[in-house]
């Protein structure tokens, strides 16, 4: 990882986001990761269409088949990458729980309804991350992932065109940072590539939660944070906070949660040999 991290720095985001949008469709089981001659998987559906990485998930898996093969899982495989490119970036380091198998099923309509969309309000959030068991906390935390990475124009450009406040903008929005904004996306753009936390996109860092808390949130999924009493506290709390604060070793912990979700052991699954086709 070290060495994908110097040659391609900006897949840090993604390989991260990777393993978030498997744990929530069934479970951290790596059904992100297969493939369907169809167009029918996970992979295929729309909110995974601007997932990146898959090459490196495959490199990982080459070299741990050669060292052990059948042991380590796809699943485990995310789970540890998501870690690593964490570190890379200056982040926080965590003891990654093994032991997952991979699922045999993959389908196009589960990320629809299990994976938050970048439009959803706070009660929608909440509710999501608890019907995974996670907690409010962890929300707020892992939100925090959007320190490092890239967002296409699309998910955001209602928030600058389509809105409620004056010349269609959306009120919860800084109007500078609009105006910034405005300047990079244009509607109908769906190329672009904009920053998540500008000025820090290769560092893992606090500062999401004090653009957040300066209602310079990209998504509406980041401004909902400041919609509820419990999440509006810990972006105050971590937008005050120096450098370390809390922040790195809470990243960890709601990490180690979600990794936990809806995990196959046992006999349960398999270990794949290939990550993009079940045995």
């Amino acid at each position: 990882m070290d060495q994908v991290m110097k040659v391609a720095p900006s897949l840090s985001g993604p390989l991260l986001r990777m393993h978030f949008h498997d744990c929530f469709v069934r479970g951290c089981d790596g059904s992100v990761l297969l493939n369907s001659s169809t167009g029918q998987a996970e992979k295929d559906s729309l909110p995974n269409l601007s997932l990146r990485g898959y090459q490196i998930i495959d490199r990982v898996k080459t070299a741990l088949e050669k060292e052990c093969p059948g042991v380590v899982s796809c699943a485990d495989a995310l789970a540890i990458v998501a870690r690593d490119v964490t570190v890379a970036t200056m982040g926080p380091f965590w003891e990654v729980e093994t032991g997952r198998r991979d699922g045999r099923v993959s389908n196009f309509s589960e990320p629809l309804t299990n994976l938050p969309p970048f439009f959803a309000n706070i009660s929608q959030l909440i509710s999501m991350f608890r019907s995974k068991g996670l907690t409010v906390k962890d929300l707020v935390v892992l939100s925090g992932g959007h320190t490092i990475g890239t967002s296409h124009c699309s998910s955001f450009t209602s928030r600058l065109y389509n809105s409620t406040g004056k010349d269609g903008t959306d009120p919860t929005l800084d109007s500078e940072y609009i105006a910034k904004l405005k300047s990079k996306c244009k509607v109908g753009d769906q190329t672009t590539l904009v920053e998540m936390d500008p000025g820090s996109v290769r560092t893992f860092d606090n500062s999401y939660y004090t653009l957040v808390a300066k209602r310079r949130g990209l998504f509406q999924s980041d401004a909902a944070l400041l919609d509820n009493s419990e999440t509006k506290a810990y972006v105050k709390l971590q937008s005050a906070a120096t450098y370390r604060s809390t922040f790195f070793k809470d990243f960890g912990v709601s990490m180690i949660n979600m990794g936990r979700v809806g995990v196959l052991t046992g006999n349960a699954g398999e270990i794949r040999k290939v990550c993009s086709k079940i045995n």
